[in-house]
């Protein structure tokens, strides 16, 4: 790679590798942080509680930072956030170590962890496009190596949870997630510089400009303007264009179905199977294992190759083979290498749609309302994964496993072929038109 392409490139690497920092970390944290929390009181409930209070927070910021990042600046709230979280998790550690952590100040620590987290997510999509013009390389390039590297992430990050746990015990694990955060802000600050990208007119009246950044005038009068009304505004403008484009909102559909059921057999399906059928816990590693390699090598052939896929066709099928089958696979025998293989050529399968949602995403919604449009997608996408623990442990005590299963990849199935069945998923082809109101 020449001198000029490493300048062009270096950019877009260096906040896919900031990504996987800090998703490396997060990876940590949902080990350590429960791990410390039974260590210290003994109690699954309050283990629940502390994930739902740094859950929540996550997903609210995330459907509702939109504007707030707007003025802000998006590089400016990745750092923050980070940094930010880097703090709280660090207070974690340190009151933790001094005996000094009351569970309502853990709460309160692990809820600003969540929020700062989800603003900088909400904050770090929408500098994708522009960096990926910078390099010179197609949004379905550029968003497969950032969704490759939270894959990657979180393949790495959880079973290094378990071992650091080990070794440096839940407080040592929690400090190096706060490390991580630390590292992926000064990454994204040496390395990542402000973004060329259409911003709302409030957004640089409030921020002031960045460097390089543009802005459109075309911002409807209602979301000028600061205070809560414009805010609410602007959430409605981001709220509005989503609820018109058919082919966006039918996507988000289909995500939240399938999370829910994914979630079913994450968190109930495949740990039952490997207790009551398998007997032996190792099982659930191999298999869970098996589909997250399988998810990161298909991102990855996907950001090689995806701009030469034909998008509506490839989405349709991959999304088809990948959902249905495990659910057939646990269904249907107690052996641990078929269920394996089945997950992981699947989990190939389910990694290919990421890029291609990414850069539909980024084609469909205009610049000055990503952060708006796309955090509240990516946030709504979250709202299935509660429910679908929920669902899947009724399920499985009122049929039994085989039968939750079987049911669950009948519902998977029949969801998953509506991208070949109905027109509006076309849209997903390159040149299709967006929605009117773009």
């Amino acid at each position: 790679m020449s001198g000029a392409a490493a300048r062009r490139r270096g950019p877009l690497l260096a906040l896919v590798g900031a990504y996987f920092v800090s998703g490396t970390g997060t990876a940590l944290s949902a080990v350590a942080i429960p791990w410390l929390v039974l260590v210290t009181t003994g109690s699954a409930v309050a283990t629940g509680v502390v994930g739902f209070a740094e859950m929540a927070p996550y997903v609210l910021l995330q459907a509702t930072a939109g504007p707030l990042v707007d003025r802000v600046g998006l590089r400016r709230t990745f750092l923050l956030g980070n940094l930010a979280a880097s703090v709280a998790v660090f207070l974690v550690f340190l009151l933790g170590e001094l005996g000094a952590l009351p569970f309502g100040l853990l709460l309160a620590l692990v809820a600003v962890a969540g929020a700062v987290r989800g603003a900088a997510d909400a904050a770090t999509t929408p500098m994708i496009p522009p960096l990926a013009r910078l390099a010179r390389w197609s949004d379905e390039r550029a968003v497969g190596l950032y969704s490759g590297a939270n894959r990657a992430g979180l393949l790495i990050g959880l079973p290094l949870a378990g071992a650091l746990v080990a070794v440096l015990g839940p407080a040592g694990t929690v400090l190096l997630d706060s490390i991580s955060f630390l590292a992926a802000a000064v990454l994204t600050a040496v390395f990542v510089p402000a973004v060329v990208v259409s911003r709302p007119p409030e957004a640089r009246d409030e921020a002031g400009a960045e460097a390089g950044a543009t802005h459109s005038h075309d911002a409807p009068r209602e979301t000028r303007g600061s205070g809560l009304r414009a805010y609410l505004a602007q959430l409605r403008e981001g709220a509005g264009f989503l609820r018109r484009d058919r082919l966006l909102l039918s996507l988000l559909v289909l995500i939240v179905v399938t999370n829910l059921l994914d979630q079913a057999m994450n968190a109930v399906f495949l740990p039952v199977w490997a207790h009551d059928r398998v007997h032996d816990a190792v099982a659930f590693g191999v298999v869970g294992g098996a589909s997250g390699l399988g998810m990161l090598v298909g991102v990855l052939l996907t950001a090689w190759g995806g701009r030469r896929l034909p998008r509506w066709i490839t989405f349709a099928l991959c999304t088809l083979l990948a959902s249905a089958p495990p659910f057939f696979a646990v269904a249907g025998t107690d052996a641990v290498l078929p269920v394996a293989v089945v997950f992981f050529v699947c989990g190939v399968f389910g990694g290919v749609p990421n890029p291609i949602v990414g850069a539909v995403q980024f084609e469909r919604v205009p610049p000055r309302l990503q952060t708006r449009v796309l955090g509240g997608m990516k946030a709504s996408a979250y709202l299935g994964i509660p429910f679908g623990s929920l669902f899947g442990g009724l399920l499985a005590q009122a049929v039994g496993l085989a039968a939750a299963c079987v049911a669950a990849g009948a519902v998977m199935l029949v969801v998953t072929i509506a991208p070949l069945v109905f027109p509006v998923w076309r849209g997903l082809d390159r040149g299709a038109p967006g929605p009117a109101t773009a």
